[in-house]
């Protein structure tokens, strides 16, 4: 998720910036790592780790903030009372991209009780990445960590099923997947001009009696259920990964 903001930010010009990661690799031009924290104390540190490690990643940059730092976590799991115990000083933002923030097409949850300053510089640093929302309680970043942070590696999930299935009804193996990254990439435009509910959308394209509802027929009845389970699985992981 890290390198998707980085990426978003250097094209962005949202700079300089500096990555804090001994073993930092794949960088854009222009970015420097350091394995240490940089001499100087930074306006804004973004936390991009796993939330396993977080408290010892936290500990080797805690002594280059301050009350004027805006520490902005991604880390699924880990609270503002977390964060609060290792930057006592600081402002803090939790937030959940996701992936698509590489191309600026990302949705992101933010939180703070740090005031209106805190909340223009979180909207200044996410704007680029795509639409922000904000939450009134942060209890809700589980969900929408299952949701809309793990999200779109389910499509990714569905067009891989999707173009195996191709290839199973008797496609090449390039062309079903050309089919089925075009399908979903086109569909998913469509439900971001057209606001129309995606019920009625599906709908649209399912005449009675046709294709689509004889394939909708088999896939429909289980589908709700498994993506329930998906959904409550990644924010059972969520809650877990706290502390």
């Amino acid at each position: 998720m890290g390198g998707a903001l980085l990426r978003r930010w250097v094209a962005e010009d949202m700079g300089p910036v500096a990555v804090i990661d001994p073993v930092a690799k794949d960088l854009p031009a222009g970015v420097e790592a350091y394995a240490v924290p940089p001499v100087g104390r930074p306006d804004v540190l973004v936390l991009a780790v796993k939330p396993q490690i977080w408290r010892e990643a936290a500990a080797a940059v805690a002594a280059v903030t301050g009350p004027m730092t805006l520490v902005v976590s991604v880390m699924a799991g880990v609270t503002t009372a977390d964060l609060a115990s290792v930057f006592p000083k600081s402002a803090i933002v939790r937030a959940m991209p996701n992936t698509p923030a590489a191309i600026g097409m990302a949705v992101t949850a933010l939180f703070t009780t740090a005031g209106d300053l805190a909340e223009g510089a979180a909207e200044a640093l996410f704007g680029p990445a795509g639409t922000t929302v904000w939450l009134s309680d942060e209890g809700d970043f589980d969900a929408v960590t299952a949701v809309s942070g793990s999200g779109p590696a389910y499509v990714f999930a569905f067009i891989e099923a999707l173009a195996a299935a191709g290839v199973a009804a008797g496609l090449e193996a390039g062309l079903a997947e050309r089919l089925a990254r075009g399908t979903v990439s086109g569909a998913a435009a469509l439900a971001v001009v057209d606001s129309t509910p995606a019920g009625v959308l599906r709908e649209r394209v399912t005449s009675p009696g046709g294709t689509t509802a004889a394939g909708l027929a088999v896939l429909v009845p289980g589908l709700g259920e498994l993506v329930t389970a998906a959904v409550a699985a990644a924010a059972a992981r969520s809650r877990g990964l706290s502390g």
